[in-house]
């Protein structure tokens, strides 16, 4: 028996891709897959995404961009990350883009130049002369989620920067912009977290016609009551102050529930219930009402548990909770459906 089971519903995906596609009123929409797609596998939610009118796919490595060009003959694809040498070589047999931020400009494949307005990281302080093999200037916003001001500043110093090259797709906008700064979406915009039903603000994604695409299932695999005074986990975090059952579920850390996420809630037969003590390896206790049957359904993620809701506990972001989730046998058993 699995440990526990992820679904990944590409009805929802689809459904989120049309919701961007909406918003952005003509740009084009560039899906962002790195990090397998963040967790929910990239090749299946590359095919749904071209399907309902992205018109490129955005990954972190050569390599990653390699195995989807096996999948998608004629599909766009941008590595966003950094590569050099045989990488380059790579690149130019499997006909992939560039994000390039170093002079010179690699030849013979086609790059997109990246401006650092504000992020700090990759990136040119300005252009230079471009080659012929420059198809799109870029650049990445750092606080589209959290300081508007700023990203309008940083699309400010881009726009300065850019505006003499019309002739090129420029592209800035992540899945926060998208949703929230018009000004940002030029030619394309790069979204990943949106397409997932994950809001990059943190809040609820429905708040911006969103609907997540992740559900995360396991079940008690023991059921018993603790005493006053005693205690469940390591360290003692939990003692009990009165009789209290308890559940107990076979996941932990090395599945992706963070050990740092004590406290949160989960879903035991559809009633919310606290994780309490210390979150181990392979298990995490939750306390119950009343005493239940062994076996009955745990919802980690789903049922309304939230990513976002686990996040806010683990002082992290919905980014982070879905990439962690350990989705490979014989720990998760995996499925996908269309809904």
């Amino acid at each position: 028996m699995h440990r526990s089971e992820i679904t990944i519903d590409l009805g929802a995906v689809r459904r989120n891709a049309r919701r961007l596609l909406e918003v952005l009123e003509g740009s084009a929409l560039w899906a962002v897959v790195k990090a397998d797609g963040y967790g929910h596998g990239a090749v299946d939610v590359a095919g749904a995404v071209l399907a309902e009118g992205a018109t490129a796919l955005c990954v972190t490595t050569v390599e990653g961009g390699a195995r989807l060009r096996r999948e998608f003959p004629t599909a766009r694809i941008l590595v966003l990350g950094p590569s050099a040498g045989r990488d380059v070589a790579l690149a130019r047999e499997a006909d992939l883009e560039l994000a390039v931020w170093e002079l010179p400009v690699p030849e013979g494949v086609r790059v997109h130049v990246k401006l650092d307005t504000g992020m700090g990281r990759w990136g040119l302080s300005e252009l230079g002369e471009l080659g012929s093999n420059v198809v799109g200037l870029m650049t990445h916003l750092a606080t589209a989620d959290s300081d508007p001001a700023f990203a309008r500043e940083q699309l400010k110093r881009f726009d300065e920067a850019t505006n003499a090259y019309s002739h090129l797709v420029r592209h800035a906008a992540n899945s926060a912009a998208a949703l929230r700064l018009p000004e940002s979406r030029y030619d394309a915009a790069r979204c990943g977290v949106a397409l997932y039903g994950l809001s990059p603000f943190g809040g609820s994604p429905a708040d911006d016609g969103l609907e997540p695409a992740l559900r995360w299932e396991s079940r008690l695999a023991q059921v018993k009551q603790l005493r006053a005074g005693e205690s469940t986990g390591y360290g003692r975090r939990f003692i009990a102050e009165v009789d209290t059952w308890i559940g107990v579920v076979p996941v932990g850390y090395a599945d992706g529930f963070r050990r740092d996420m004590t406290g949160t809630e989960v879903a035991v037969n559809g009633r919310r219930c606290q994780v309490v003590g210390t979150v181990s390896m392979d298990a995490i206790a939750v306390r119950l009402e009343e005493p239940l049957a062994v076996d009955t359904p745990v919802t980690l993620i789903g049922d309304g548990v939230f990513a976002e809701d686990h996040a806010s506990v683990a002082d992290t972001i919905n980014y982070e909770v879905v990439t962690r989730i350990g989705s490979l046998p014989p720990r998760a058993r995996r499925t996908v459906i269309d809904g």
